[in-house]
């Protein structure tokens, strides 16, 4: 039994002696922007949506190299042929994200390959085209999952393209009738993330 408690003590010293110490030749901080075009995999309820586009403001913390957490806001916009009331509607997501980020060089190369994945707290506005909301689903908790490259344009910028994947489910109410709705998608975007 103590060898097992000794073995535990040693885990957890040496996770918090990787903490603690800084990144080398990296900056711990970053803030990324980022825009791209989005494509609905599904219907969102009977509409089928345009190609969308949106942006994106994320800050991170590399707390060990490679590995570290990310938190932002995103807004995103779809149009669709459906009218409500004699005008076209248009479905903007917008809210906040938060979750994981690996970015880790390829061998003998300053390029690095970029893995994230978190959870998203969003909801989706239905806008009229004189831009006035007709309804909004109230936020709700989806996810979001992405793979892409960093490629450096310098010592502490970097350009980032990435494809994501993102999913929410919730209840949108149009004419009274309330209907669940997927808002499935893929991005694909391009960042400049500004590290300090």
């Amino acid at each position: 039994m103590s060898i097992k408690k000794n073995l535990l003590a040693i885990v957890i010293a040496s996770v918090v002696i990787m903490c603690a110490q800084p990144a080398v030749a990296q900056k711990r901080w970053s803030f990324e922007l980022r825009s791209g075009v989005d494509f609905a995999t599904e219907k969102l309820g009977d509409e089928t949506l345009k190609t969308g586009y949106g942006f994106e403001g994320t800050l991170a913390y590399q707390f060990i190299p490679s590995l570290g957490i990310y938190g932002g806001w995103s807004w995103n916009n779809f149009a669709s042929d459906q009218t409500f009331e004699g005008n076209k509607l248009d479905f903007n997501e917008t809210g906040y994200c938060a979750g994981l980020q690996l970015i880790h060089p390829f061998r003998n190369s300053k390029i690095s390959y970029m893995l994230k994945g978190g959870a998203t707290y969003n909801h989706i506005e239905t806008e009229n085209s004189e831009g006035k909301i007709v309804d909004d689903s109230g936020h709700g908790l989806g996810w979001q999952a992405g793979a892409g490259l960093a490629i450096p344009l310098g010592n502490r910028i970097q350009l980032i393209p990435e494809i994501r994947y993102r999913s929410l489910s919730r209840d949108i109410t149009l004419g009274g009738i309330t209907t669940p709705v997927e808002l499935n998608y893929v991005s694909r975007s391009l960042g400049l993330s500004f590290s300090f």
